[in-house]
């Protein structure tokens, strides 16, 4: 590396502007690049809702589909969650050429992992989706969306993967600007492809997989241009185990996050369609389209507070560190608490902007207060989680995530609807939220001090 490669790395903003504003400078642009990307399925769901005489059961289809879509989205979280914070502590340490290498080979394990998906899931899709909770009357609709969907796995995963790199790399206005063009793209398409054209459910998810392709060919063309710090490059497509292994590591607790959210869905859902029925899963479509206000503030301040976390860790310069997360823990738990206590005293509102049927919208008005409300301290394990994957503590997020849903929720879900019926099912998240959120609050507090010796 050269000496002006070495100069401009050691000016980096994320290592000398104030660590306040590099917070807020890189979060805004994140959550309002969160917010666009949500609205590929909220677009998605409202539009499907309005499809005549079958807008509901379409609507309750497509919810089936989620944890097929959460796992596409897994294995991109493992990538570049996994990845980025790794590149960014890298640049802290002012190795460009290991940062480069990073991305490289994440790159192709996202081409070779989107191939393999594409192909499994495509053969296996019937019986997944009757076992997700599908009935005879919505299962159609579940399979026609999926179809086209799978079809797009790589700009999916690619989108969700290297746009963390674009991020990290201090560059949160270009991040957002990826995921502008495919959801700008997608609400202009959405209406054009499920009611002009009249393709229905399967219109929405042509759109879905134009416009996530629109946004996977700027993300590549960025990363493998001048403008961007870490470049992608041909000589760094030569995958290396070690650094894989190295990236997984890391990447693991989010992957492990998404996936067995998929699987807490699968157990609502089939749960809900045991107890309830079809409108019951349909309210759960509901409650999680909603719930995605959170994850949009979540996710945003995640990617605003990482960057800084990282960087300064690679540089040792460990009292901007304790500012980040600080400021992490504090707006995790502030804006969290906020969303949810507006979903509580509005439920009607919220339910009222995806369906007309006044059954499904009076169980969403019942349950979705009892099932929200834990979230309303989970700042403290979101805070938690962000920090332990920015400091490159694979283990210790890990354990976060395994404790909130392997060993709190899932067990909830199955157990507590023996009992209290499909009320179990909303009251089992959160007993787990609440219940993991004091402990990662208690954990992090011992295992910090040590970190930064």
């Amino acid at each position: 590396m050269s000496t002006n490669d070495d100069n401009s790395l050691k000016k980096d903003r994320l290592g000398t502007a104030s660590v306040p504003s590099v917070i807020v400078s890189l979060a805004i642009p994140a959550i309002i690049a969160q917010i666009i990307s949500a609205l590929y399925n909220i677009v998605d769901r409202i539009y499907i809702s309005m499809i005549p005489d079958v807008g509901d059961m379409a609507m309750t289809g497509v919810g089936v589909c989620f944890p097929i879509l959460i796992l596409v989205s897994a294995f991109a979280q493992l990538i570049g969650s996994g990845g980025s914070p790794l590149a960014v502590i890298h640049l802290g340490k002012n190795d460009r050429k290991t940062s480069e290498r990073i991305l490289g080979n994440g790159f192709v394990c996202i081409l070779l992992i989107s191939l393999f998906l594409t192909v499994i899931l495509q053969f296996i899709k019937y019986p997944i989706l009757m076992a997700f909770g599908a009935s005879e009357a919505t299962v159609g609709f579940a399979v026609e969306y999926l179809s086209v969907y799978l079809m797009g796995t790589v700009f999916v995963q690619i989108n969700l993967g290297l746009n963390l790199f674009i991020a990290g790399q201090g560059k949160p206005k270009v991040a957002m600007l990826s995921i502008l063009i495919g959801a700008g793209i997608n609400i202009i398409l959405d209406p054009i492809f499920i009611f002009t054209l009249d393709f229905g459910v399967k219109g929405a998810a042509i759109a879905t997989v134009i416009s996530q392709a629109a946004s996977a060919i700027w993300i590549v063309c960025f990363l493998a241009s001048r403008s961007s710090t870490i470049r992608l490059k041909l000589e760094n497509f030569r995958l290396q185990k070690k650094l894989l292994l190295t990236i997984m590591a890391l990447g693991v607790s989010p992957f492990v996050m998404q996936l067995t959210e998929c699987l807490v869905i699968v157990l609502f859902n089939s749960g809900l369609q045991k107890y309830g029925g079809d409108y019951y899963v349909g309210a759960m479509t509901i409650i999680s389209s909603v719930m995605q206000l959170i994850y949009i503030f979540a996710n945003g301040l995640t990617q605003g507070v990482q960057p800084v976390i990282s960087f300064n860790y690679g540089a040792r310069l460990y009292d901007r560190v304790r500012t980040a997360y600080r400021i992490g823990f504090v707006s995790h738990f502030a804006i969290g608490a906020f969303i949810v206590a507006l979903i509580m005293v509005f439920p009607a509102f919220f339910a009222s902007l995806f369906t007309t049927n006044q059954e499904i919208v009076n169980i969403v008005v019942r349950m979705m207060p009892i099932f929200v409300c834990g979230w309303g301290i989970f700042g403290i394990q979101s805070g938690a989680q962000c920090a332990f994957v920015g400091l490159g503590q694979a283990k210790a997020a890990l354990f976060l995530t395994c404790l909130r849903k392997v060993i709190l929720l899932i067990p909830l879900v199955i157990i507590l609807p023996n009992f209290l019926g499909v009320l179990g099912i909303f009251m089992a998240e959160p007993i787990a939220d609440i219940t993991s959120a004091l402990t990662a609050g208690v954990f992090f507090k011992f295992k910090i001090k040590r970190i930064l010796q």
